[in-house]
């Protein structure tokens, strides 16, 4: 089980150096087409598709991702991350910083590894 975490946890990170380097090639591989994020602030939902666009139109992109904490539950082929943690960069032309937390169920298989199949992000007071 202890490897099946340790997998994971690489996994989440590889997400958040995605996220940074603006790597939709990558999230791509992260992210399984079915994906339904939630963004707390307004409640709206975003699919895959949503965040890549994101990526390659660069109207986001992220100069910081600090992990203050991340725990990880993996289960035999499904799992949670829990991050928390400050993001800055630009969205629609804004400049941002928010502290952040990060909830993300994951999926495993043989073939494409973890990929991340429904996500939540809400804004943390300082």
């Amino acid at each position: 089980m202890g490897d099946t975490v340790e997998e994971l946890r690489a996994a989440e990170r590889r997400l958040q150096a995605a996220q940074l380097a603006a790597d939709a090639d990558a999230l791509d591989e992260l992210l399984d087409d079915r994906l339904i994020f939630t963004l707390g602030v307004d409640g709206k939902t975003y699919t895959k598709q949503d965040d890549l666009e994101l990526q390659r139109s660069g109207a986001q992109a992220l100069t910081r991702v600090d992990e203050e904490e991340l725990q990880v539950l993996a289960d035999g082929t499904t799992g949670v991350t829990w991050f928390l943690g400050t993001l800055a960069g630009t969205a629609g032309g804004s400049v941002f910083q928010a502290r952040m937390r990060y909830t993300r169920t994951w999926i495993r298989d043989d073939v494409r590894g973890w990929r991340v199949v429904a996500a939540h992000a809400s804004v943390v007071p300082e």
